[in-house]
């Protein structure tokens, strides 16, 4: 399935107060990898940003009156998500004001069109409970470089969100990240058989095992009680065989 990573920029908070998009920026990447196209438009909104929102994204009103109006992009847009998983950072706030400005428009909204949109802000908070997971704090947690978000750009975080995702999904298809040389060729997975192995078995002193339950317990905690792995319980003793 292709993927979208997109983000928007906009006047305010409140798409249903009349808050208008000022930016969206959209990656395709195919197969994890980026396919090289990209959708980006800074728009008119026909109002002004709230002093907040303007010192986040800088786009002024000057800056913003000579581009186009979501109407004039909106099939544009359509026909990139149609049919793709479109992912996106806080999904709730951005498909609210791109359903707005689709209605508006009178195009239907993102979800009748997209295969599917995946929150990857709810991924990250079931990923890292009790952690930060804005884009900046998934940025230093993954040693994602972005150095240049000095202003919030639609564009950039969109190029920032698709490293944080790749990063943060690493392993869950293949343990193979890279499946082909520098050449262009296939890499193939020589099978082993493990049968052919005489694989010690070393048990775990008492020491070693109260640390890995401590472990274990320390993880259940992070997660409020969610854990997988908890430590087994105590065995009871056996009641003594009666003559």
């Amino acid at each position: 399935m292709r993927q979208i990573f997109l983000d928007t920029e906009t006047t305010g908070l409140d798409a249903a107060s009349g808050d208008r998009i000022v930016e969206i920026g959209c990656l395709e990447m195919v197969g994890r990898r980026l396919s090289g196209q990209q959708f980006h438009h800074y728009l008119n909104p026909e109002r002004s940003s709230h002093p907040d929102a303007l010192r986040v994204h800088g786009l002024t009103d000057e800056f913003l009156a000579d581009k186009p109006r979501f109407a004039e992009v909106a099939d544009a847009l359509l026909k990139l998500i149609e049919g793709a998983e479109v992912i996106i950072h806080n999904a709730t706030f951005d498909v609210g004001f791109l359903d707005a400005e689709l209605a508006r428009a009178g195009r239907p909204p993102v979800r009748e069109v997209a295969a599917k949109v995946t929150d990857s802000l709810l991924m990250a908070r079931e990923q890292y409970p009790g952690k930060a997971n804005s884009l900046d704090a998934l940025c230093r947690r993954l040693e994602v470089d972005n150095s240049g978000r000095t202003f919030h750009g639609a564009l950039l975080d969109a190029s920032l969100l698709a490293e944080v995702y790749i990063r943060m999904t690493r392993g869950q298809d293949s343990l193979v990240i890279d499946g082909a040389d520098g050449n262009g060729s296939q890499l193939a997975l020589q099978a082993v058989d493990f049968s052919a192995y005489g694989l010690a078995l070393v048990e775990p002193t008492a020491e070693e095992l109260a640390a890995h339950d401590a472990l274990l317990l320390a993880l259940d905690k992070e997660c409020k009680g969610r854990a997988v792995w908890k430590p087994a319980p105590a065995a009871e003793p056996v009641a003594a065989a009666v003559a």
